[in-house]
């Protein structure tokens, strides 16, 4: 098996553009820019950015839902049925507050974290099993903020986080094509040990 879908998680809209709560939105930005041909575009049927690309030899299909984050699995679960690609073949990258900004972490499968968008996800596609890209963004608590977790995700990162958080995702585009190519342990090797 190898990933034939990888999912951006955000929401839409400038005014959560820059929020960590968009970190899935970035690194599935930053990989369509270094892709040559690659442009993510308006598919008001499966109400997403999306392109089809090649990577590590394999097609791959990236996407970004233009719904809200709660109601992600919409675009995932209508683009995965339409093409036929099986929930292991899927990798949803999102914003992690258990990771501290500036890790990056593979797995496969597990409980949503309480995160809203993988909740729908798990719904959609009527399993836990894909896989997840979880980029670290850091807890209000643990970073010293007296902020609610809710508000904290919908507001830019501090200046030392977001050079952290573009660190992670340089780190985890760079085990991407391993990904693409179904070498999952290796991928994850090195993005744990980089």
């Amino acid at each position: 098996m190898h990933i034939r879908l990888i999912v951006g998680l955000g929401n839409p809209g400038p005014e959560y553009e820059q929020t960590r709560h968009n970190a899935g939105f970035w690194l599935v930005d930053n990989l369509a820019n270094s892709l040559s041909g690659c442009h993510l575009q308006r598919e008001s049927r499966f109400n997403a950015m999306v392109a089809k690309t090649s990577i590590g030899g394999h097609d791959v299909w990236l996407l970004e839902p233009l719904t809200f984050m709660n109601r992600s699995g919409q675009s995932v679960g209508t683009l995965a049925r339409f093409f036929k690609i099986a929930p292991e073949e899927i990798l949803v990258v999102h914003d992690e507050l258990d990771l501290p900004p500036g890790a990056a972490k593979l797995k496969r499968g597990g409980s949503s974290g309480g995160h809203n968008g993988l909740k729908d996800i798990t719904s959609a596609l009527g399993t836990q099993d894909y896989w997840r890209l979880r980029l670290g963004i850091g807890h209000p608590r643990t970073l010293g903020l007296q902020q609610a977790v809710a508000d904290f995700v919908l507001h830019r990162p501090r200046r030392e986080e977001q050079t952290l958080i573009e660190e992670a995702i340089d780190k985890a585009l760079r085990v991407i094509p391993m990904a693409c190519e179904g070498k999952m342990n290796a991928a994850t090797m090195q993005l744990h040990t980089d």
